[in-house]
């Protein structure tokens, strides 16, 4: 199974883009819509592969899981991919964490306080 996903964001990237639009003063972008995301494609089975990496760094036996695939369900989207084009043109938006990068941080983070 090979689903492409863009609909993972780190924090940090949602918590910059409210910023943004919060003090601009570009006319254009204000009162409009923009998708917030890091703008890569990446699979669940990236996901997947990333968070048996950063899970297994604080407990091995993590990285010997195996991943079940179940059958596709009604209504999953194959293929979704988020363009923050206009947020970077409006905005001067700029994600700073890919899904790897905000991944890693966020286990670091559950890992330590759960």
């Amino acid at each position: 199974m090979e689903i492409t996903q863009e609909t993972f964001t780190y924090i940090d990237n949602v918590i910059q883009a409210n910023l943004l639009s919060l003090v601009t003063t570009n006319e254009k972008a204000i009162n409009t819509v923009y998708n917030v995301a890091y703008g890569d494609r990446n699979t669940l089975n990236d996901l997947m592969g990333y968070l048996k990496e950063y899970l297994s760094e604080f407990d091995s036996k993590i990285s010997n899981i195996e991943v079940v695939y179940g059958p596709n369900r009604a209504g999953d989207i194959p293929h979704s991919h988020a363009s923050v084009n206009k947020a970077k043109e409006l905005l001067n938006y700029n994600p700073q964490f890919s899904l790897q990068k905000g991944l890693k941080e966020a286990v670091k983070w559950y890992w330590k306080n759960l």
